[in-house]
């Protein structure tokens, strides 16, 4: 699955990315906000990532830049399983392009798949030491539960307090179109 957004091409991971994939998450300012990557995060772990399987109902993409030689791969977003909602929205950019609004820009475009696949709400959440994804949840449309769960980061090696948001897609496509 593919999609592509006003900057970005959503694609899927193949072999050949695990150098371009390990520049990006190699970091451990990254990796520390993330539940599931490991530190150090090293080059088996990327070629793990770009080998492994995809289910279709729960796609995940690399975030690239499109360019005359290719797409540059910039970070990852992905539709994930969740007990509490359809689905769980995790996301991270390489600090390179931190603070251009490539994080909102897929989480925009990951929304408008999840919406193809019929998901009616979603979860997501952040470290709450990593203020910056929380101000991208909200520009998507997410809201605060209100609720700070321990959630555990293999990047960190320990448990960290996490916040946690929802969005109801459903209630947002009944929201009336606004003049900004």
């Amino acid at each position: 699955m593919f999609h592509v957004t006003e900057r970005l091409l959503l694609r899927p991971a193949w072999p050949e990315d695990a150098d371009a994939l390990m520049r990006g998450i190699a970091d451990e300012g990254v990796v520390r906000n993330l539940a599931r990557a490991p530190w150090p995060y090293l080059p088996r772990h990327a070629r793990e990532f770009v080998m492994r399987g995809q289910d279709v109902r729960y796609p995940v993409f690399l975030i690239t830049l499109p360019s005359t030689e290719g797409s540059k791969v910039i970070g990852c977003i992905g539709i994930d399983p969740c007990d509490s909602a359809d689905a769980e929205l995790g996301y991270w950019i390489a600090r390179d392009h931190w603070g251009r609004g490539y994080a909102s820009e897929a989480v925009r475009g990951a929304l408008e798949v999840a919406r193809l696949l019929g998901y009616r709400r979603i979860e997501a959440g952040h470290f709450t030491d990593n203020p910056a994804s929380g101000r991208v949840l909200r520009k998507a449309g997410f809201l605060p539960t209100g609720k700070i769960v321990p959630r555990h980061s293999s990047g960190r090696g320990e448990t960290a307090p996490c916040a946690l948001y929802r969005l109801d897609l459903d209630a947002e496509a009944r929201m009336p179109l606004q003049a900004a």
